[in-house]
């Protein structure tokens, strides 16, 4: 496989990255931003496919990469359905769900779209999706809120939660799918999941607003007060969305999503930021303990991800809490465009079978 290139493509909403793997070393990487004048010219976001397509193309000619050489390219999986976890062979099926944005439309949907036409026209290169955010791997227990008018749904940071799970299993000569874990994924938003035997059983619903709070979102609110602001008419539907994931957390109680930022005034003595930065660390830290629940107990590993993960301050204040658990281990930062080649790796190397998107 010397010669074999895996291509990893992650669409966002203002950026493009691309990366290029010989195996496991990265050849090649590029993040291409996108200014608002340039996406505007856009109604919808399918409407940038070609348009992003080809930036793709462009990049990877002036880099020189022998595109040839490309047997797998995967793409960052979008708002499908929800679906197991795994590597998805990109289908007629899982294209017709990106493209219509069965859950809704985000930027990462191009991501599979992209991947399928540049395979197509590489001579023996595959297309994939690999753990999107809608992996659904909760048990029916999980699902009971307390009404049947709502349902726990699961969309949580899986790409980034799975491939730590599995690095840590691979650090202490273990399957994944031999060990009781708990991932927490720290970053923009909070995800912390439940891995049972390689299952995310339970996690709670980072997207809009469940769970600890984060730098940029509100988390778990007390309900009567929400239900109370939703009807007072001083807010419209919008806002109260934006308050809930955008505008929560650090940016609505200290002006900021940086959570280095308040690292260093916490540092510096400001009272307020430390407050905030130690509920933010006790509300993760109770996460975890109620994922222990889930777990019976019966807990392996907890590790901590994401970039909040590089905070030694933070890290220690929720370790604190949680030793008792279970041993922690901190794999600090999220390299999504080493997860989404290595899962492309694991097929061509005969590791993982791709699954059928239906």
């Amino acid at each position: 496989m010397e010669e074999e290139l895996i291509l990893a493509i992650n669409p966002g909403s203002t950026s493009t990255k691309i990366a290029v793997f010989r195996n496991t070393r990265e050849v090649f990487l590029k993040n291409i931003k996108h200014s608002s004048e340039e996406l505007s010219a856009f109604g919808r976001i399918t409407d940038q496919y070609e348009f992003r397509k080809n930036i793709v193309l462009q990049e990877l000619e002036s880099a020189t990469i022998e595109t040839k050489n490309i047997k797998a390219i995967v793409g960052r999986g979008g708002l499908v359905k929800p679906i197991p976890s795994g590597v998805y062979r990109i289908n007629d099926a899982l294209l017709n769900d990106l493209k219509v944005g069965v859950l809704g439309q985000h930027a990462s949907n191009l991501g599979g779209l992209i991947a399928y036409n540049l395979a197509n026209a590489i001579a023996g290169a595959q297309s994939f999706i690999a753990d999107p955010v809608v992996v659904d791997e909760l048990e029916d227990i999980a699902r009971i809120s307390g009404h049947p008018h709502f349902e726990r749904i699961s969309i949580f940071h899986a790409l980034n939660q799975k491939a730590i799970a599995r690095q840590h299993a691979k650090s202490v000569s273990r399957d994944y799918e031999e060990l009781n874990l708990i991932v927490a994924h720290l970053g923009g938003g909070i995800s912390v999941g439940a891995h049972y035997k390689g299952r995310v059983i339970d996690v709670n619903q980072a997207l809009d607003g469940e769970g600890p709070f984060s730098p940029e979102r509100s988390g778990t609110l007390p309900t009567g007060a929400l239900v109370k602001m939703c009807f007072d008419g001083q807010y419209t539907i919008d806002e109260i969305k934006k308050m809930i994931t955008g505008k929560g957390g650090y940016v609505a109680y200290l002006g900021t999503n940086d959570a280095y930022v308040v690292e260093k005034r916490t540092a510096g003595g400001d009272e307020k930021a430390r407050l905030i930065q130690d509920a933010m660390a006790y509300q993760v830290a109770k996460e975890i303990g109620a994922m222990s629940t889930v777990l019976k107990g019966d807990v392996d590993a907890i590790l901590l991800t994401g970039g909040i993960a590089y905070g030694k301050p933070f890290v220690d204040a929720v370790s604190e809490r949680i030793n008792q658990i279970g041993p922690v281990y901190v794999y600090p930062g999220e390299d999504e465009m080493r997860a989404l080649a290595m899962n492309g790796l694991r097929v061509l190397k005969g590791e993982a079978e791709p699954l059928e998107y239906k």
